[in-house]
């Protein structure tokens, strides 16, 4: 019987090529976002190459009620999640402290730890249930290392960081792995969302230097998924070959 994984924020970026990835290695998938659009055509891209099932729930993962509707009322063939993609997540601004916007502030906390902290609530009962499961937690560089004006961000991804080790404690006795991903630099839409659509800001961002791609991080959640029973990768940093710390590159001129 194949796994069936559920992604969070799959309509773009990371989320993205990581349903196309397990797809692609014979996942059924569950994947969710807030562009029903973008839901409904990655779906169709996935079934025209594959003969995996697809379904799509388009609910935010900020709004607890929309979270506990979507996943408490699974068709029954979907209800035993094996995978648990937790990638939703985002930067909004940076801004150094006493400059920061509330809304943005308020925007990373309800994703990035809210919206992580809803969906494994709902979905772990099951696997604890079954002792089985695996959760991958999209952290960050950020989560290790912070870095000027990215305080709130950073602070996140240090929840995260935390919340990562302490799931794999709770959750030891029934046999569920959790595994973080660390990314640095990643060449997707996390950029533009920074500086909130500003694209000429965006571009620099990526010059000089070679960054990661999402197929990059989508390759290190397969890595994860795919070892033994007995083998829980259970934190992976990940960086571009330019990149030694959260703010440290080597760029061409």
């Amino acid at each position: 019987m194949k796994k069936i994984a559920l992604i969070t924020g799959a309509t773009s970026g990371i989320g993205r090529a990581i349903a196309v990835k397990l797809a692609k290695e014979g996942c059924n998938l569950i994947i969710t976002g807030r562009r029903a659009d973008r839901l409904s055509e990655l779906q169709k891209e996935i079934q025209d190459k594959s003969e995996v099932k697809v379904l799509t729930l388009n609910f935010d993962v900020r709004v607890y009620k929309e979270v506990e509707d979507s996943l408490s009322n699974l068709p029954k063939e979907w209800k035993d999640i094996d995978i648990l993609v937790n990638n939703a997540g985002l930067a909004v601004g940076l801004n150094p402290i006493h400059q920061g916007v509330v809304d943005d502030w308020e925007r990373m906390i309800d994703t990035n730890v809210k919206g992580l902290l809803y969906v494994t609530r709902l979905v772990t009962p099951g696997m604890v249930e079954r002792k089985s499961g695996h959760i991958i937690n999209l952290c960050s560089i950020a989560g290790k290392d912070s870095y000027a004006n990215g305080n709130v961000y950073c602070a996140t991804k240090h929840a995260v960081d935390a919340l990562s080790k302490g799931m794999r404690i709770d959750l030891l006795p029934y046999n569920i792995k959790v595994t973080q991903i660390c990314p640095g630099a990643v060449e997707t839409e996390f950029s533009l969302v920074r500086f909130k659509g500003d694209e000429s800001r965006a571009n620099q961002v990526y010059k000089g230097f070679t960054p990661l791609f999402a197929d990059d991080i989508a390759n290190a959640v397969f890595y994860a998924v795919s070892q033994p029973t007995h083998v829980d990768i259970q934190d992976m940093l990940v960086m571009p070959t330019a990149q030694a710390t959260g703010t440290i590159f080597h760029k061409e001129a």
